[in-house]
């Protein structure tokens, strides 16, 4: 009798390359559509572009993509940049910032989980949030969610606000210091992540990578 094969060993076989996860925490309620949602979904399509260029990166950093606007939505699983194709986004909704938090979380604790029983070892994991708006459910979980990823060194989570953000909550939800986006630099903000991504996937696993200002003068965020 043949057995089946196990859920992921056959993508490990194939690249047994430490894996960089990074979730992407994407704003796509009503209040992004426009030329706002248009800029964010060129940034992506050029966030794929710089990791592919990179040989080490294109194997290790593996990206998901989860959006919140009416409902929290997994628009894209965890994959390797060399398959990744940047979803199609449509603004809709309100903004269930709390529930995406939680499932971005959830999201990385099960991925985890695939990397140990295949004995994949990995870097610690990234979630970006990029959101123009406040939340419209209960966020006040997402603080100690959060709170419990960062001190155990689980993962590190960013907040990036673009126009008319609440501060005030991003400031009591994330332990870095939320950035504001300068005007429209989508494109800017995710050729920072991509550099940052390639740096951390040349690194040691255990190491820590200083990360470029992106809040100098010429960059892309505003504290």
């Amino acid at each position: 009798m043949s057995q089946s094969t196990p859920f992921g060993a056959v993508e490990f076989a194939a690249n047994p390359e430490p894996r960089c996860p990074c979730v992407l925490v994407l704003d796509c309620s009503a209040s992004m559509a426009g030329q706002r949602l248009q800029e964010l979904q060129k940034g992506l399509a050029q966030f794929r572009e710089e990791l592919l260029g990179d040989p080490l990166a294109r194997k290790r950093v593996e990206v998901a993509v989860v959006t919140f606007g009416g409902s929290v939505k997994l628009a894209c699983d965890f994959t390797t940049i060399e398959h990744f194709e940047p979803p199609r986004l449509q603004a809709e909704g309100l903004t269930p910032m709390g529930s995406a938090i939680a499932t971005s979380l959830e999201l990385l604790t099960a991925r985890k989980q695939v990397y140990r029983g295949n004995g994949v070892s990995y870097y610690r994991p990234w979630v970006f949030m990029l959101t123009d708006g406040e939340p419209n459910d209960d966020w006040h979980a997402a603080i100690h969610l959060v709170r419990d990823v960062e001190n155990s060194k689980q993962a590190a989570v960013f907040a990036v606000g673009v126009g008319e953000a609440n501060f005030e909550v991003l400031r009591q939800i994330a332990v870095r210091q939320p950035l504001q986006l300068r005007g429209l630099m989508f494109r800017e903000m995710f050729q920072w992540l991509s550099n940052s991504l390639k740096s951390v996937s040349h690194s040691a696993t255990s190491e820590e990578v200083p990360l470029a200002n992106p809040s100098g003068p010429e960059g892309w965020a505003k504290v």
